[in-house]
């Protein structure tokens, strides 16, 4: 791999602390802390992304490259380091958090000239892991490395993974916070964006009154990542916000359309690009229901829960308005551009339904019709990706209730058929009001609905397979999750089983899954 051209323009352009002290610390005054990854003496490759090595200016990987991918051995152009960033964690002020389980190596440049910065994830303690290990397990490692690739394949802005490997030691952790810890096998992700800047890190900066610091951090930014704003004078930083209020929605619309649940929204979870950052606890949607919540540690408040995830959005670009308020100084602009995203939100996600269930248009009645429709899907337990995946598949001589019998994670009796098949009626009708026709509505809904989706049991599954040596489930989940409009494996395009709903890493996690 080409390892000779990656760069390191943050620490270049920022305050930083270089003593290389893993001591876990507070480092006010400063963006980063460089610090060297802990080291592996027996490493072995899980897994590759050549694709994306190749895309990003890395290149073919060779057997000596395994070393880079785990932090071994580095030359003396990868000067390794951690940033510093704030946060709230779960609607509280966290102050000081950072990278605490990941290491950056720095930043590579393609031959078309687009960025890449590239992170180790489990490489080992920095400043910031705040009395934690800095290491990683096999799980929460490859949870990572298969689900930002099937985010990306599903056309969700992302994070990627580059590689996944083990590290040949075993990691101590309660998967479940119950008391009972237990030792995993370690491993390291390599992960890559165009940035891994959050919003964490703006509001550090202001939360300090550095606001020289934070100035030349949005500059940094502005110009580095948002090449569409073009104001030299200070309404560049409106233009700014604004910018990262209408990705964050669209990102948000993005989750709901293939039934994504992040988990963890705190804002130092939230990229300052609208990307897709920092899987752990997530979960794709089984039976349709607003209120889940993959994560135990979000139990019994559910603030993270499906349905409430732009709302949590706009409530931490709240967080963000008073961080960058130094830079802009206009209350008036920050809280118009806030209650402009809750009707820009909205508009979006009914556009998106309609794509789904294959309307031309948002129509004056569409809002009642989604609204009963998803009281039908909690009512029915159905499957939201299965549900849709058989919506468009019906012609005039579909037996509704045969079609739909394995969507429903309950046995359907005669009163709730009958409710779904008068939903399917009264859908028909609404379809019909379309002036396309029907092979564009029936184009314009296989485009939005995926066939595959990266469900919690197929992880569940691979990872135990991984453990045990084997890489076939794996190797299969790349390729669906490569295609993912398209049916590769009839059988991934299942249900949950049973059997899997109560099995802690699987479809209950944790923060430390």
């Amino acid at each position: 791999m080409n390892i000779e051209r990656i760069r390191q323009p943050f620490i270049e352009t920022f305050p930083g602390d270089f003593s290389n002290n893993p001591m876990q610390r507070n480092t006010p005054k400063v963006l980063f802390a460089t610090i060297k990854p802990a080291g592996f003496d027996k490493p072995e490759l899980i897994a590759f992304n050549e694709a994306l090595s190749e895309e990003i200016g890395l290149g073919k990987y060779e057997d000596e490259d395994l070393n880079f991918l785990v932090g071994n051995n580095l030359p003396e152009n990868v000067r390794t380091y951690a940033t510093a960033y704030a946060g709230h964690q779960f609607g509280n002020w966290a102050g000081q958090l950072g990278d605490g389980r990941a290491i950056l190596a720095g930043e590579i440049t393609n031959e078309a000239g687009k960025k890449t910065e590239i992170q180790w994830k489990g490489a080992g303690a920095t400043p910031y892991s705040r009395h934690a290990d800095g290491r990683a397990v096999l799980r929460s490692s490859v949870r990572e490395y298969l689900m930002s690739e099937a985010m990306h394949h599903l056309g969700v802005p992302t994070t990627r993974a580059l590689s996944v490997a083990f590290t040949g030691e075993d990691v101590m952790r309660d998967i479940m916070y119950s008391g009972n810890p237990q030792l995993e096998k370690g491993a390291v992700v390599i992960r890559t964006a165009e940035s891994f800047l959050r919003f964490g890190h703006f509001e550090l900066m202001s939360a300090q009154r550095e606001y020289n610091n934070l100035q030349e951090l949005a500059d940094f930014t502005i110009e580095s990542y948002y090449p569409e704003i073009t104001a030299t004078d200070s309404t560049k930083y409106r233009d700014f916000f604004e910018n990262i209020c209408t990705r964050t929605a669209n990102l948000m619309v993005e989750w709901f359309r293939v039934g994504f649940v992040h988990g963890v929204m705190n804002t130092d979870n939230m990229s300052i690009l609208g990307l897709t950052i920092d899987y752990g606890p997530y979960s794709m949607m089984d039976e349709y229901d607003l209120n889940f919540t993959p994560n135990t540690t979000d139990l019994p408040g559910r603030r993270y829960a499906f349905g409430k995830q732009g709302q949590i959005a706009q409530w931490n670009l709240w967080q963000l308005a008073n961080a960058l308020h130094p830079l802009i100084k206009d209350e008036k602009f920050l809280e118009d551009t806030l209650n402009n995203f809750g009707t820009y939100f909205w508009e979006a996600h009914d556009q998106m339904l309609c794509k789904k269930f294959g309307f031309d248009q948002l129509q004056k009645d569409d809002e009642e019709f989604f609204t009963s429709w998803q009281g039908l899907m909690q009512e029915l337990q159905l499957d939201y990706t299965l549900f849709f995946n058989q919506l468009k598949k019906i012609t005039q001589a579909t037996n509704i209730s045969e079609h739909f019998k394995d969507v429903s994670y309950i046995i359907l009796n005669e009163e709730k058929l009958e409710k779904l098949n008068s939903f399917i009626k009264r859908y028909e009708a609404r379809k019909a009001l379309n002036s396309i026709s029907e092979e564009d509505s029936l184009a314009m809904m296989e485009k939005a609905n995926p066939t595959f989706i990266l469900r919690n049991y197929l992880l569940y599954e691979c990872i135990e397979e991984i453990s045990n040596g084997k890489k076939e489930m794996l190797e299969k989940l790349m390729k669906a999750l490569g295609n993912p409009y398209q049916e590769i494996y009839p059988e991934f395009s299942a249900k949950r089983p049973s059997g899997y709903d109560d099995t802690a890493g699987c479809s209950t996690l944790s923060c430390s899954s």
